[in-house]
């Protein structure tokens, strides 16, 4: 079995970036209200948001990065793995190291300001924030500081772009072959099945011993997970047998999605006090995420595949943006949220609120950012200017 190979971008996988990225957005606005852990939280959490948070915790990320590899797979095919790693350089560093620096010391603030009733002023805190000498600790826990928060995802895709790039200038040439490999392996029901067994042992095994941290030296599970699809999104990003395998799959997939998340959501609720499930439930509970996980994967993939087949202006402006509403995004949801919270507007509409101005500051961002020289390499986006209000062909930023 060989692959006809597509040497252009697929406008599937740009529309599943963008919807996944502005999912992430609407994920972060309910994590101020869900009753899980955060850097603010509405005084009034709300319980009910917990089976809608799980719809898409399982894959959302896991998605993300495999996209992430699929898109490196299109810039290394032009580039030396040496200009691989310069292109990934300046794309992601600049924008990591703006956004640590100034994009995220304002969640830090608002969160010691709410948990620990600091009361410094904005200078204190971030002289401290910068020397890592502020010793705060909101949970319990030491908050190390400088820190990157949500953008832990870009340092993620920083250091894996430069892995890759060594690895492929050692063995670029095993690239066909390792693709080959996995169409072989892959036909049939293999689609649905191994990917699907891989994410379940690494859920019972890597998970229980090694939590998800984001603090890069110690998530071995979530580099396992991220990593690995990473990898596998580059190695399958132009195999036209693959695209049509997730085409076929796509309903299945879908029905094992829903049956997944079914009885992980049971398996939560039923288990969310302070009593802890058995052992044989856990075990359930794993396998039944692992289910969910590569279920959603694959459905969205085929049912992408199939329908989301073209590009046009609107794709390319929102491809273009998704880079500069992801680095902003957050902070205005802890900053607006804190305040709002303090406001006692009616929920929903404080709500509304808080997702329209998210979104509104986002794309306010990203039209300054984009006809800013200066600032458009701290967003992810070539220093070209804008030609006639269009992009220059090419300058779509690959942070996934």
């Amino acid at each position: 079995m060989t692959s006809a190979v597509s040497s252009e971008r697929r406008p599937d996988l740009d529309w599943i970036r963008v919807g996944a990225f502005f999912l992430l957005i609407l994920y972060h606005v309910g994590m101020f209200y869900v009753p899980w852990g955060f850097h603010v939280k509405s005084p009034h959490p709300v319980a009910a948001l917990e089976p809608l948070m799980l719809i898409t915790n399982p894959w959302r990320l896991t998605l993300l990065f495999l996209v992430s590899g699929a898109a490196t797979r299109f810039m290394a095919d032009k580039l030396s793995a040496g200009g691989l790693a310069k292109a990934r350089t300046a794309r992601l560093l600049p924008p990591l190291l703006f956004a640590v620096l100034v994009i995220v010391p304002p969640q830090t603030y608002y969160e010691i300001v709410e948990k620990l009733g600091y009361s410094g002023s904005v200078l204190d805190f971030y002289g401290k924030y910068v020397t890592a000498s502020g010793h705060w600790r909101p949970d319990g826990e030491p908050l190390i500081t400088p820190t990157y928060n949500h953008m832990w995802f870009v340092a993620y895709l920083f250091i894996y772009s430069l892995i890759l790039a060594g690895l492929l200038k050692v063995g670029r040439g095993a690239v066909g072959r390792l693709e080959a490999g996995l169409e072989r392996a892959l036909s049939g029901w293999g689609l649905l099945v191994w990917p699907m067994v891989c994410l379940i042992v690494l859920r019972m095994t890597l998970f229980p011993i090694f939590d998800i941290t984001h603090a890069l030296v110690d998530d071995w599970y979530n580099h396992a997970l991220s990593f690995g699809v990473f990898v596998f999104g580059f190695l399958t990003a132009k195999s036209q047998v693959l695209k049509a395998a997730f085409i076929r799959v796509r309903w299945p997939a879908l029905i094992l999605a829903l049956a997944g998340y079914g009885a992980y959501v049971a398996i939560r609720m039923a288990y969310r006090g302070d009593e802890p499930a058995p052992d044989a439930v856990l075990l359930i509970a794993r396998v039944a995420y692992g289910v969910d996980q590569w279920g959603a994967i694959a459905a969205i993939l085929g049912f992408g595949a199939k329908h989301l087949t073209r590009g046009g202006p609107v794709l390319t402006y929102l491809t273009l943006g998704v880079f500069p509403f992801y680095i902003v995004h957050q902070t205005f949801i802890v900053v607006a949220g804190y305040h709002l919270a303090r406001l006692d507007l009616p929920q929903g509409l404080e709500a509304a609120i808080l997702i329209i101005g998210t979104f509104a500051t986002c794309l306010l961002t990203y039209e300054i950012v984009r006809r800013v020289n200066l600032l458009r390499p701290l967003f992810g986006l070539k220093p070209t200017p804008p030609v006639r209000g269009v992009e220059v062909g090419g300058n779509r930023p690959e942070i996934a």
